[in-house]
């Protein structure tokens, strides 16, 4: 269990599916994807019946498991043609920020509570080369016509309380949440017309007309349409077979700090640092006095991953701790956990109709909050019969492709992992 999802607040009421029930649209899967895909269709529809089902507990699921960015512009510094791709990028910043819209439309107009927090993001450096990529993204800021700012060492130093940092580049747009917290919350602000359902997979299917028969555990389903929203899961209903590949990331969080130990810990009450070199650590610190830091990569055989594989990334986010704050060493961390993300090997996604009233949302490819939720959201005006201008430019993606056989997929995943863990050196 993760430890956004013990800190946030109570569970909600678990309703399983059982028996034989009817509905005009199934959302499968409760996270960034589903949760809104469903929210959106049932306010387009409002005498249609709704039904989102989650195999697990909403917000302790991979969507609930992330470091808490609503990213508006997301980056990749290592990726030579970045600055270049502007038609690419802004039509990127522009999906990111209907998400972020329609998150934010949650949080006002329903009062869904998640610790919102449009602060923005600082992208920090704590090498040489870590400079350099920062100065690399700011080319790309530049290029996009994008605020932002240079933080120095003192600084940066000031915000963090730590010694490690000596640059960082401070980007408004992004907003910081409290995930699990949000998806819980945002769940219990449905329309009155969704039925949720967790602990609720889909274990057979039968897509035809005139309803689509979905069986769970305890009963099925049946629905005039059905909206696929479970990552790379997708793959398991026979669409797009074998083109995913699946990664886990890792995170650790510590206990609450006492009023001493935040003597340690910066200026700033909450913020959130993205590494310059994407195999760095990523950093948070909660409004409510805790510090979270995620990094390590692996590859997800089946999709699954391992308590060994969490404590082996442990010991790494560890020293990844200790690098930054040794005055707290001691602390250790209170919960450790793993969150599963689907990659395509050519970066494409998954969008739009995959069989007659079957749709489907998929891959976000890293940077799922915004990203998610504006999927979810333009997913559910496709099986609406709308359009819209996010519905248009995903309708243009890229379909994903057929990686190389799965242990070669595999081993190429572990040595390119390690090797650029090694070569990021000191940003982790």
């Amino acid at each position: 269990m993760s430890g956004w999802y013990t800190t946030a607040g109570p569970e909600l009421a678990l309703v399983p599916q059982e028996g034989d029930v009817a509905c005009d649209c199934l959302v499968i899967g409760g996270g960034w994807m589903g949760l809104h895909a469903a929210r959106r269709f049932a306010e387009l529809n409002p005498q249609s019946s709704v039904v989102l089902v989650d195999a697990g507990r909403i917000g302790n699921n991979a969507s609930g498991r992330c470091m808490g960015f609503v990213i508006d512009l997301a980056h990749n510094p290592r990726k030579r043609d970045f600055v270049e791709d502007i038609k690419g990028n802004k039509e990127e910043l522009f999906v990111n920020l209907d998400g972020i819209a329609y998150i934010r439309s949650a949080v006002e107009e329903y009062g869904v509570d998640c610790d919102w927090d449009a602060q923005g993001k600082y992208h920090s450096a704590a090498t040489a080369h870590g400079v350099e990529d920062l100065h690399r993204f700011s080319e790309a800021l530049d290029k996009l016509g994008q605020n932002y700012s240079w933080v120095e060492t003192p600084e940066i130093q000031a915000i963090t309380g730590s010694k490690h940092y000596i640059k960082a580049l401070h980007h408004p747009g992004t907003v910081l949440v409290q995930p699990a917290k949000y998806l819980k919350n945002a769940t219990r602000s449905l329309p009155a017309n969704v039925t949720v359902h967790e602990n609720t997979p889909i274990v057979a299917v039968q897509f035809g007309a005139p309803k689509h028969i979905c069986e769970t555990p305890a009963g099925t389903i049946r629905a005039s349409k059905v909206i696929i929203c479970a990552s790379g899961y997708l793959t398991k209903f026979g669409f797009f077979d074998n083109r995913a590949i699946p990664l886990y990331t890792f995170a650790s969080m510590t206990r609450q700090l006492t009023e001493h130990e935040l003597s340690w810990v910066g200026n700033k009450k909450a913020y959130g640092l993205i590494p310059a070199n994407s195999f760095g650590t990523t950093v948070r610190r909660t409004i409510d006095n805790r510090l979270f830091v995620r990094n390590v990569y692996s590859y997800a055989t089946d999709f699954k991953t391992t308590t060994q594989d969490v404590m082996r990334a442990r010991v790494q986010q560890q020293i990844a701790f200790d690098r930054r704050w040794p005055e707290l060493s001691s602390i250790g961390f209170e919960a450790s956990w793993g969150g599963l993300l689907t990659l395509a090997q050519n970066g494409g996604m998954v969008f739009g109709e995959l069989a007659e009233k079957v749709y489907g949302a998929a891959f976000c490819n890293g940077t799922g909050v915004a990203r998610g939720a504006a999927f979810g959201k333009a997913v559910a005006d496709l099986a609406s019969g709308r359009s819209s201008p996010v519905v248009d430019i995903l309708k243009t993606r890229a379909s994903p492709s057929k990686p190389y056989p799965k242990p070669v997929t595999a081993m190429g995943v572990r040595i390119v992992t390690a090797v650029r863990f090694r070569q990021a050196g000191a940003e982790v």
